[in-house]
């Protein structure tokens, strides 16, 4: 049998130089690869979920997306001493990220680039594998009640992962959904079937994106359901037709679709609607065993990104006083120290260092300093029952529900706040309620990659748009081992309707597919400084 190319930017080098893309392109030959539905639930597992990779310095590549902490408000350049711990160097890595450039692999000098496809190559990897194990299920024995259930499992990973992909590069690469240009406005190339063609790739349009996550997901949810007792055999780590009904509550919230929205959000709430009580339960919240987790794939870099001291990264004191004293999450999520605000939902691993929390160097011990360690949960890709929470609070104060919306959105932070607080309770009505709510979307689901989408659908929400700017700060020093204080502080701030609010496609994708259209970013300068030496 005669097998094509395919390509999407540098994606063909690496299926070609993976043991993954070589073992696909076999068994799409040989039926004898694959016997059951068994075999591609293997594959599932081993090639199209996001692996648990251990924590890594940003310039490590080690988990998929990082990048989007440093693209909102909740986290900027970090420039003093600190705990005495420079950045490894890393920064440099970081500075086109941080200040929304047009080639956001840029070196602060523009003198070299570093990669800026990684997060891309490797999802379009994870995409061309489910395009495989969709095609090759047409050919899996379902002879049995068991075959028939276990086909459907595969089917709905499968559908569920490369729905998700999709709306994460759409969401990435492409404008936020409006109705009335979703038909012309760019997103990124779909490619659904296994076949591979040796062309260049244009970007589809936001609509036919959309359309296709919608149809995978709700393919998805129907073939989980039919799954029935086979999925009972699941870790956390692998979907449900509970994680299908979360993400499309998401998506069509995205949408503007707010009935779909609260509809899917009810059904996770019935069907995993359990909310962790931080009055009664201190342990570390990003785990496998909060009773919240309904799904996670992927691993965490983020707490190796913060780092207290110069030439670093933190999350901002703006994020942090966004919390009440009555607040249980202020305490519990974050370690501060002077100006450095460092996230502590998960885990740390105290085996590395020794170190005492009232120490300046402790979260650099037990966080940064941590460099692959294994975090349970997903920075990114983890989805929790807080969520459903807050989706259906939003819909429903868009249509003007405005009693089902508080219900929903108060009986979370009663999980949240201190029991008996007086300020537990949203009360405000109208446009406030829409604030407030919103608010609350940032206080709760900070640090979990929702942030930056957030603001950008915000933008163009047709209920009560809101647009903001954004400044962020870099350092510039002597060398990547100067302990000493950076030579200027300079300040790049993000307009309310600059095209960097959708990032850039990266730059060798467009060197592959030439002609291909990219979203009109500029390289951006600084505009002053805040301190120099």
């Amino acid at each position: 049998m005669k097998s094509k190319k395919y390509y999407i930017g540098l994606l063909a080098m690496l299926l070609a130089l993976s043991s993954c893309g070589d073992f696909l392109e076999d068994y799409s030959q040989d039926k004898d690869y694959v016997r059951s539905w068994n075999d591609l639930n293997e594959l599932i597992l081993g090639d199209c979920y996001m692996p648990v990779n251990g924590s890594g310095y940003f310039k490590d590549n080690s988990n998929v997306g990082t990048f989007i902490h440093l693209l909102s408000d909740e986290a900027d350049g970090f420039n003093e001493a600190g705990g005495s711990y420079m950045g490894h160097g890393v920064i440099h890595y970081e500075f086109g990220y941080l200040t929304w450039q047009l080639r956001v692999g840029a070196k602060e000098d523009f003198t070299s680039f570093y990669a800026e496809n990684t997060t891309w190559t490797r999802m379009y990897k994870y995409i061309n594998v489910a395009n495989n194990v969709l095609e090759s299920s047409k050919n899996i024995p379902q002879s049995t009640d068991e075959e028939k259930a276990g086909l459907n499992y595969v089917n709905g990973q499968a559908h569920f992962l490369r729905g998700w992909y999709y709306f994460w590069l759409t969401n990435m690469y492409g404008q936020p959904y409006r109705k009335e240009t979703a038909e012309t406005d760019l997103a990124v190339p779909l490619k659904t079937t296994k076949e591979v063609e040796d062309i260049k790739f244009t970007r589809n349009t936001v609509k036919e994106c959309y359309d296709q996550i919608v149809s995978d997901l709700l393919a998805a949810e129907k073939e989980m359901t039919a799954a029935g007792s086979i999925i009972n055999r699941k870790s956390t780590y692998r979907a449900d037709s509970v994680s299908v009904q979360l993400l499309l509550s998401r998506v069509y919230l995205y949408m503007q679709n707010w009935e779909k929205a609260a509809e899917y959000a009810q059904k996770v709430i019935k069907n995993h609607g359990s909310l962790s009580n931080l009055n009664s339960d201190a342990t570390y919240f990003a785990a496998l065993n909060n009773t919240e987790t309904i799904f996670t794939m992927g691993g965490d870099d983020l707490p190796t990104t913060l780092n207290n001291g110069y030439q670093s990264v933190s999350l901002t004191t703006s994020l942090y006083n966004t919390y009440s004293a009555n607040d249980l999450r202020k305490k519990q999520w974050y370690w501060t120290n002077g100006n450095f605000v460092g996230v502590t939902k998960a885990d740390p691993d105290k085996s590395v260092y020794d170190s005492k929390e009232n120490e300046a160097s402790w979260y650099n011990l037990t966080y940064t300093e941590t460099r692959g360690t294994q975090r349970e949960v997903s920075s990114i890709f983890w989805l929790r029952a807080g969520e459903a929470y807050l989706n259906l609070a939003e819909a429903e104060a868009y249509m003007g529900h405005e009693d089902e919306a508080k219900k929903a959105v108060n009986a979370l932070r009663e999980n949240r706040y201190i029991t008996g607080a007086k300020d537990a309770d949203i009360t405000s009505t109208g446009s406030q309620l829409i604030s407030d709510i919103r608010n609350e979307r940032k206080r709760e689901l900070a640090c979990e990659g929702h942030r930056w989408f957030d603001l950008r659908r915000y933008r163009v929400c047709e209920v009560q748009p809101e647009k903001i700017s954004i400044t962020h700060h870099f350092g510039f020093y002597k060398s990547d081992t100067d302990a000493s204080a950076p030579l200027a502080i300079r300040t790049y701030v993000l307009p309310e309707d600059d095209p960097s609010w959708t990032m850039p496609i990266p730059n060798e994708v467009l060197t592959f597919n030439v002609g291909m259209q990219n979203n009109g970013n500029q390289k951006r300068e600084y505009e002053g400084y805040d301190s120099e030496e």
